[in-house]
């Protein structure tokens, strides 16, 4: 087979997995850079051109595409998809799991387990709001932040009321939720390929942070799930239309919560606790599925 990445770098540790895991199946790969990339929107015969030349014959995509470059890097993937090439994941799911309000309204419709969650640019009563998400302690989350950037623990409602007011001075949308204290600090972050969830760890934030994120400080270790944090990985990746996702959940007392579904998520943490060849399983998933055409929104923009 012939295989694409999108990515920004080759050097890159899930890009170069990828690699390794697609080469050693015996199949021709190759990395393109995302944004380097420009498009021939032409009726009948559309086409993605790369350094002067036709980007064609692929078999199957892997859009690696960064929070920061959704918007173009959804761009080419669509192309590719109009050209007939099958995607790991399509374009209309990415942006569906990019947009934190919009995924966990799908989420919200399918009744899966999510924190209180309230959505605001400039609420006419912040007490009210504040209240709504089962009062301070809360979290405070950027509609655009990634990897634990942009997200704020408000220990007191005069804290949460200091930080809503910033970000209504910054123009910026704003999601408020309630904190999952007996979490501890911590998240599971569950791997889910086609329909099942193939690896888990457990993330614990460094001392004093809230955030388990791995970039800032955190660690993982395996985990054995619950038949019902399993089923809730499988449904919110499945709600999303991802074929490969990560979704992060939380151990709360009324089950287990969402917190995000990550449509690119990255290899290093996950392959490096459980040992797992996460790589592999991405494209023994490829080799099963990819066929010319085969995406469930083609024609549906």
């Amino acid at each position: 087979m012939k295989i694409g990445i999108l990515s920004r770098g080759k050097k890159i540790y899930s890009t170069e997995q990828l690699v390794a895991a697609a080469k050693e199946r015996g199949h021709d790969v190759s990395v393109i850079n995302t944004l380097h990339c420009y498009m021939d929107i032409t009726p009948h015969k559309p086409s993605v051109r790369y350094k002067g030349k036709v980007l064609e014959n692929f078999d199957a995509i892997i859009p690696r595409i960064g929070s920061s470059t959704t918007f173009y890097g959804t761009a080419v993937l669509r192309q590719f998809e109009m050209m007939g090439v099958f995607p790991l994941n399509e374009s209309v799911a990415i942006s569906r799991s990019r947009d934190k309000l919009r995924s966990m309204q799908l989420m919200s419709r399918k009744g899966i387990g999510l924190p209180v969650t309230g959505f605001a640019h400039s609420p006419d009563d912040k007490a009210d709001l504040i209240e709504m998400v089962n009062g301070a302690p809360l979290v405070i989350k950027l509609l655009e932040g990634t990897q634990g950037i942009g997200v704020v623990l408000a220990e007191t409602k005069k804290a949460a009321e200091s930080v809503i007011e910033a970000f209504r001075s910054l123009d910026a949308h704003f999601l408020v939720q309630e904190y999952i204290k007996e979490a501890g600090g911590s998240d599971i972050r569950c791997f889910v390929i086609g329909g099942k969830v193939v690896a888990s760890m457990k993330r614990q934030g460094a001392e004093g942070e809230f955030r388990s994120n791995l970039h800032r400080g955190g660690h993982g270790e395996i985990i054995k799930i619950t038949p019902e944090e399993r089923s809730t990985a499988v449904r919110a990746a499945q709600c999303m239309g991802l074929n490969v996702a990560g979704v992060d959940i939380l151990r709360s007392n009324h089950g287990p919560v969402v917190l995000e579904v990550n449509s690119s998520p990255g290899l290093e943490g996950i392959q490096s606790v459980t040992g797992k060849d996460i790589a592999g399983m991405i494209i023994e998933f490829i080799e099963k599925n990819a066929k010319v055409g085969k995406t469930k929104t083609k024609n549906k923009g």
